[in-house]
């Protein structure tokens, strides 16, 4: 299982939110670069880009820094999300050397949509599930649907996606824990290998989710715990590893 940091960008700074809440970011910093080095160097294998302005305003805004990062790490699995809603936008980043495009909203909303992208783009797709209680949020979270993120799972599995990440956004940014019953119930139902997000705070829900990694659960993503402290990146790979 991989600890995979996030840098979630806001007019090109390195911030995190609170449950999706633009007016409550806490800012990290004006160098995404040196953001992405700094956890390159605590032994990340993977990062997890989020482009927020691009989430809301439905593409790309924060692209140069981006492209920038992967630069910098060309041999370095990235993942980016935030504002991906054409079949542009993918070839983009992927030509850019980002290993992989989450698709959330347009997946919520067009299905045939990540069909055709897994089909042109094989291997190198991801869905994004946002959901509170099991709902799919989409827009920024800004709306929850009446679809649940199981079923919405299922038909993506028939299509190729390669992994899910998956929020609990009633838990994202609040360092209260990760739902890892929810997490490990969409892995199984769906069929996807899946990438925990939201409300991992410390070594015990490492713990808690390495210990279930051989049921689906490809990776965790944590972002203001290593920010702040309270979870250290070499010491939750390493539990991930012993496992």
């Amino acid at each position: 299982m991989l600890v995979i940091p996030a840098i979630d960008l806001k007019d090109g700074h390195c911030v995190r939110l609170k449950q999706g809440r633009m007016e409550d970011a806490t800012d990290y910093g004006a160098d995404p670069v040196a953001m992405a080095s700094r956890w390159v160097e605590a032994g990340a294998r993977r990062l997890h880009l989020v482009d927020l302005n691009g989430a809301f305003e439905g593409k790309p805004v924060n692209g140069a820094a981006v492209t920038a990062i992967a630069r910098a790490y060309p041999d370095l699995p990235i993942q980016i999300g935030g504002g991906i809603r054409s079949r542009e936008t993918i070839a983009h980043y992927l030509d850019a050397g980002v290993s992989y495009v989450i698709i959330g909203t347009l997946a919520v909303k067009h299905p045939e949509f990540v069909a055709k992208a897994c089909s042109e783009f094989p291997g190198r797709i991801i869905v994004g599930l946002d959901a509170r209680d099991g709902f799919v949020a989409t827009d920024g979270w800004a709306e929850v649907s009446a679809l649940r993120a199981v079923e919405l799972a299922k038909r993506f599995a028939h299509d190729g996606v390669s992994s899910i990440v998956y929020t609990d956004i009633a838990r994202d940014g609040m360092m209260q824990g990760v739902n890892v019953a929810a997490t490990v119930e969409l892995a199984e139902q769906g069929g996807i290998p899946v990438i925990a997000s939201g409300g991992v705070t410390d070594l015990d829900d490492i713990r808690a989710l390495s210990a279930v990694a051989d049921r689906g659960i490809l990776g965790a993503i944590t972002g203001r715990a290593i920010y702040e402290g309270s979870l250290d990146l070499a010491q939750a790979q390493a539990i991930c590893d012993g496992r």
